[in-house]
């Protein structure tokens, strides 16, 4: 089982960009299915982004086109490049890997979009 810690967030103003990290320590990070999730205030907790062990990626509608997730194995990190950004993308930004049975979570890490 894999801990994680995000790092990235911030505060942008609408239009703008930022890159979120997802560091992993453990064993078989590779082999995790990583994603991201978000909760703004008084809202639940909702899927955003999906990387696969393999790289195959998905998207929730309203980020498709803007939201880029990846994986750099080596590093044992995964990303969220996040453009065009809009104050409703603002909320705390989770990542989640999955290998079988197991489940990790980060700590979270603050996105707010507003200008």
């Amino acid at each position: 089982q894999v801990q994680l810690v995000e790092s990235g967030g911030g505060l942008v103003q609408p239009g703008g960009s930022l890159r979120l990290s997802c560091a992993a320590s453990g064993r078989f990070f590779n082999l995790n299915a990583i994603a991201w999730y978000r909760q703004a205030p008084g809202k639940q907790r909702e899927w955003v982004a999906v990387i696969s062990s393999g790289g195959t990626t998905g998207y929730t509608d309203s980020v498709k086109g803007r939201f880029t997730i990846s994986r750099d194995n080596a590093k044992n990190t995964a990303y969220l490049q996040m453009n065009s950004l809009k104050p409703e993308d603002t909320a705390v930004y989770y990542c989640n890997a999955v290998y079988g049975p197991n489940s990790s979570w980060g700590q979270g890490t603050q996105v707010t979009v507003s200008s």
